[in-house]
């Protein structure tokens, strides 16, 4: 990456960033309702952005949020162990091509290792034609064919 960008946590004094990194969520994923439409009140925000298990990592150029990601530490129960599970990640696509989602989670894994994390997964719901994105992951690890079920509770 770049010295350009700069990567930083967010943290609960920090809803801006939150905000921000939201919105490049909804124009990545074409889906502004979704993530720019409905937001959490700041209290809800604060309180996510406060808890050990929620991981939100920005990458900046200068003030502005150019990508991110969002991850959550799942404790294990099987044994005294946890993994980390990457949610979301996404780069504006001008920023694209730079190194920076490759950074991120460079910086994910050094945070995951510190957690005593065994394991870092993404479940992604690209297409087989986004070549960029297998790309990605596969410089990290070996894909799996998994099935995805969402149960309305």
């Amino acid at each position: 990456m770049k010295t350009e960008y700069q990567l930083k946590q967010i943290d609960q004094d920090q809803l801006f960033l939150m905000r921000a990194l939201l919105e490049v969520f909804g124009k990545v994923f074409n889906e502004m309702d979704i993530y720019v439409g409905k937001q959490p009140t700041a209290e809800y925000l604060r309180q996510l952005l406060a808890r050990d298990d929620f991981i939100a990592l920005v990458a900046l150029k200068g003030t502005e949020v150019v990508a991110g990601l969002v991850a959550y530490e799942l404790n294990k129960f099987e044994q005294e162990r946890s993994e980390v599970y990457i949610y979301d990640l996404a780069v504006a696509s001008q920023h694209r091509r730079k190194g920076i989602a490759t950074a991120l989670i460079e910086e994910l894994k050094t945070m995951a290792s510190h957690r005593g994390a065994y394991v870092i997964f993404v479940q992604s719901d690209t297409e087989p034609e986004d070549k960029a994105a297998i790309a990605l992951y596969s410089k990290f690890g070996v894909g799996e064919a998994v099935l995805h079920f969402d149960i309305t509770p």
